[in-house]
């Protein structure tokens, strides 16, 4: 792999180029029976994180891959950003391109009751007691273009919570992945300080190992914070001790200060505080940086929303049905990847009627609860500035309590109050009705707004099989397919989570001295609200749609295996979140790079097998003179032909 991770900045219109570069001329139809008339190694589907890194692997070893993306091409993220602010802000989705026949859910399409509960429209139906409140972007780059840029990996005891009484264990450990979350992190160009993630994540992290930049600097807030809350101890109800509080830097997958000579140098982090939904400086890794170097023989279509899958007698996997430019159009490979997202990958699956022997196909839909609280410390802290958060608390994300209630992450917000639901206008809203104005008005909301901050817990939602995604067949979307159906709840555990985040915020308010302003009030505002032992909560979508089609190691419990190929299916992989039995509390992002990478390789070997050892050239670079390798980053580990009981991580 190409050691050059682009940390360019993307240069106006070098995305829209990049795909213009790997379609043929010519009329779309044209195009259309083209890709048809050819016979494909590979159709990845979904242009997104993990279809991205998939096709990227695969087309420098050399495979013809076709990537089958949904949505509209996106522009680039300099034109995004400044149409976002003219147009005075929206949801994350609102400024990309809409499609008709690929719609985005979006957070705008819950919306709460005045007597409490939701209502739910758009292109997800909800059907559960509680909202699904995630939403994602069906365009070229997914979600991946718009999301925050957080990159923690996950804790070697994320991978296994069963045994710690809820959820299910991974058929694989944190070690069988961790080579790969060195190669993810220079891929995505992260940005970390290796010491401190061993000594405040507990990370088994190579002592010879540098993560590719330098850390983020931590904010004016999260230093006002460090000076309040390090070395103090806070209780949590369900711990039999004190946690000891450490504010951390969070590893982030944008352009800080490299850390060695060879790591090409991009545009850095300006704090331009619209990371969601772009980045002006081209400063956050997005996809298109991945795509913008894909071998030749990879080539790109977008506005091809697929039906389903293909499969001959025997199981295998031929080709995918899609549907472009008001007709349907079938292509052709030896080996198909699923990567559209943990919902969409879901409904093919459905659609298809494929992979399903255990019944689980859809079932385990998993997120990250977001638990908000914010207040007003006593004195300004400099909000909006910098990515949305740089810093954070690590200490309950493991341990003992984890068995009596679900762990979180403890994310410093330097957003104010936005994903509270009080933005800055909402501010000034509020004092204009007081009759403020002119220079009572400035001093008012300058004070207000100054000393604004939020914390945000990130919960761990285990498995289960009763949150799931189905088929609506009598609510058709545009194409006539069956929209996706959701039941969602949170279990006690979840919410036994939650009553202990809120306890701790209770105390870190106390020490910070600060005024408590969180309310979850039902209405409008709070589509996820919740009651809990007489205590009402609120939680927000984080975005981290995970489990639909998990993996395990018995064809009888789970749709994918180790590798993330289908059992059912042997040519057939379905890679992202989507094939995680767990989340733990850290964004999962660079979790799901990192298992991309491994499938891609997985794969190559299954295509070398299939065609014999001498069928494929040598891979070939992706950039015409790239880096050396630096000697911290390990090679790529070889795949066995038949695959063996992997290690696992003790318990």
């Amino acid at each position: 792999m190409s050691r050059d991770v682009a940390r360019r900045q993307d240069g106006p219109r070098s995305d829209a180029h990049q795909q213009d570069a790997h379609r043929q001329d010519g009329p779309r139809q044209d195009a259309h029976r083209q890709d048809a008339q050819r016979h494909w190694d590979v159709i990845v589907v979904g242009a997104g994180f993990a279809g991205s890194l998939v096709a990227h692997r695969l087309g420098g070893h050399g495979h013809r891959v076709l990537v089958l993306e949904a949505g509209h091409d996106v522009p680039d993220a300099a034109t995004t950003a400044t149409a976002y602010l003219a147009a005075g802000g929206g949801t994350p989705t609102s400024p990309y391109p809409r499609s008709a026949d690929a719609p985005s859910p979006d957070v705008d399409d819950l919306t709460g009751l005045p007597d409490g509960g939701f209502v739910a429209t758009g292109h997800l139906l909800q059907h559960g007691p509680l909202p699904y409140a995630s939403g994602y972007l069906r365009a070229n780059g997914g979600t991946g273009v718009l999301w925050t840029g957080l990159t923690p990996r996950m804790h070697p005891e994320d991978f296994r919570t069963a045994d710690l009484g809820h959820g299910r264990n991974w058929p694989i450990g944190y070690q069988d992945l961790e080579p790969y979350y060195r190669q993810a992190e220079h891929e995505l160009g992260v940005a970390a300080d290796a010491d401190q993630q061993r000594r405040a994540v507990g990370l088994p992290i190579p002592a010879d190992y540098a993560f590719p930049m330098r850390a983020i600097p931590a904010t004016h807030l999260d230093r006002t914070l460090a000076r309040a809350l390090d070395g103090r101890t806070v209780r949590d109800p369900a711990a039999d001790e004190g946690a000891l509080l450490a504010v951390s830097t969070t590893p982030h997958a944008r352009n800080g200060r490299p850390t060695g000579p060879e790591i090409p140098v991009g545009p850095l982090c300006q704090g331009a505080a619209s990371c969601v939904p772009a980045c002006p400086s081209g400063a956050k890794y997005t996809p298109l940086r991945t795509q913008a170097r894909w071998a030749p023989g990879v080539r790109l279509r977008t506005d091809a929303v697929a039906s389903r899958v293909l499969v001959d007698g025997t199981g295998r996997a031929t080709g995918v049905e899609y549907h472009a430019d008001g007709a349907t159009h079938r292509v052709h490979a030896d080996l198909v990847v699923l990567a559209a997202h943990a919902i969409e990958n879901a409904r093919l699956l459905l659609l298809s009627g494929l992979a399903n022997r255990s019944d689980q196909v859809g079932r385990n839909l998993m997120d990250h609860p977001a638990l908000l609280t914010w207040g007003l410390l006593p004195e300004p802290t400099g909000p909006y500035r910098g990515p949305g958060s740089t810093s954070g608390l690590e200490a309950f994300r493991f341990g003992r309590a984890r068995a009596r209630r679900a762990p979180f992450r403890i994310e410093i917000g330097n957003w104010g109050w936005s994903w509270a639901g009080r933005p800055p206008q909402v501010e000034t809203d509020a004092l204009l009705r007081t009759g403020a104005r002119g220079k009572d008005l400035r001093e008012r909301l300058g004070d207000r707004l100054g000393r604004q901050f939020s914390l945000q817990f990130e919960l761990e939602q285990p498995a289960d099989p009763a949150n799931r995604v189905t088929l609506d067949h009598s609510r058709p979307d545009r194409l006539g397919l069956p929209r996706p159906a959701l039941h969602y709840d949170l279990s006690g555990y979840v919410r036994q989570g939650m009553a202990s985040a809120r306890a701790v915020s209770d105390q870190l308010f106390a020490l910070l001295g600060a005024e408590d302003h969180t309310r979850y009030e039902a209405g409008p505002g709070w589509p996820g609200r919740l009651e809990h032992d007489g205590r009402p909560y609120g939680y927000r979508g984080a975005g981290h749609g995970g489990g639909t089609h998990i993996m395990g190691d018995s064809p009888g419990t789970s749709v994918v295996d180790q590798w993330q190929r289908c059992w059912d299916h042997p040519n057939l992989y379905a890679v992202g979140c989507g094939s995680m039995p767990s989340l733990g509390t850290s964004n999962p992002s660079l979790t799901m790079a990192a298992l991309a990478l491994r499938s891609a390789d997985r794969a190559h070997h299954d295509l070398t097998v299939l065609r014999g050892p001498a069928a494929l050239t040598a891979p070939r670079p992706s950039v015409p003179s790239p880096m050396p390798a630096p000697s911290s980053v390990p090679a790529l580990p070889s795949v066995p032909a038949s695959s063996p009981t992997p290690s696992r991580e003790p318990s």
